[in-house]
């Protein structure tokens, strides 16, 4: 008994199929790298701005405030171990280049962000005290 399939089409699906299983293989070609390698680099990035904020001698709260995008525990390793490295080998701290930013004040609230209260002139009260004085009369 003979197979139902053509030979020109198990030849055909057989080339397709190692065609896919190729092109996939080939994916760390493309630049696409995997997630858990994504991961290891946030997590390594962590540790040396941990690092760094510790051999700069800066606060560990001041280290999360500079960089809030890292990952915290992360920058907590990082900054842990350079504090264990800096005490074996008795090294001194280093001054930072840059001077610590200054608190930022908030922004200034505009009309539309004001909250009423029932202590508050109604927003329309408010609109007529502002006109000029000929036209209140």
């Amino acid at each position: 008994m003979q197979s139902s399939t053509h030979p020109t089409l198990r030849y055909l699906s057989t080339t397709l199929g190692l065609a896919a299983l190729m092109a996939l293989s080939g994916c760390d070609y493309l630049g696409i790298e995997p997630a858990s390698k994504a991961v290891e680099g946030k997590v390594a990035e962590g540790k040396a701005i941990g690092g760094a904020c510790r051999h700069a001698n800066r606060a560990l709260e001041d280290c999360y405030r500079y960089n809030p995008k890292a990952n915290k525990a992360a920058v907590f390793d990082g900054w842990k171990d350079m504090d264990v490295y800096m005490r074996e080998n008795k090294l001194d701290t280093i001054a930072p280049v840059t001077p610590p930013e200054a608190a930022k004040k908030p922004a200034a609230k505009s009309a539309d962000d004001e909250i009423i209260t029932e202590t508050d002139d109604k927003p329309a009260d408010k609109a007529a005290d502002k006109k000029p004085a000929a036209a209140k009369k």
